[in-house]
């Protein structure tokens, strides 16, 4: 398994996938507008012959008056290649790069009630918090939990690592004889 950035000429096997294993389904401008306006955020698993298998599309909330942070539209694994840690991987490695591009503080997502599949990856292995319920939030008229999961951590552990890539970036300090110091 292979996760990578997402390009453009992978929007329709995105779709493909979200048509597979979703019922929130997108026109593709809608994914051209992520992948366009925030290429660095989302992400698919591919399989030992290259074939989408998952996929993870995110964008920027762009709220001026809140923190930087980003939002998961879709996270999408085909049946056969769940229970892998797939979702998991995709998932980090886009809140990876929300910190990493843009600085963002947390990361939003909304979840059908009644999906406990999903309660269960984002709760129990995810971290995110439940914030509240948005009424009907589906076009069938389900409810979602808007869920959030603080970045903090992850930004300091980004940070330790670009400092630790400075260190090995600057040069090596020339000894100095202090016998020839005048």
């Amino acid at each position: 398994m292979n996760i990578r950035a997402a390009r453009p000429d992978d929007l329709l096997n995105i779709q493909h996938c979200n048509l597979l294993c979703l019922p929130e389904n997108y026109q593709m401008k809608y994914y051209f507008y992520h992948a366009l306006s925030w290429p660095q955020l989302s992400y698919v698993a591919e399989d030992e012959k290259g074939r989408i298998v998952g996929y993870v599309l995110a964008k920027m909330e762009e709220d001026p008056d809140d923190a930087p942070h980003g939002h998961i539209t879709s996270l999408a694994v085909r049946r056969t290649h769940r229970r892998l840690g797939l979702a998991q991987k995709l998932m980090d490695q886009s809140s990876r790069a929300m910190v990493e591009c843009f600085g963002a503080k947390y990361v939003s997502l909304h979840v059908r009630v009644s999906n406990r599949a999903a309660l269960h990856l984002y709760g129990n292995t995810l971290h995110f918090k439940k914030e509240d319920v948005e009424a009907k939030y589906y076009a069938d008229g389900e409810d979602a939990f808007a869920m959030r999961r603080e970045l903090s951590a992850l930004a300091e552990q980004v940070e330790r690592e670009r400092q630790s890539q400075r260190r090995k970036a600057l040069p090596a300090p020339t000894p100095t004889d202090s016998s020839t110091v005048t």
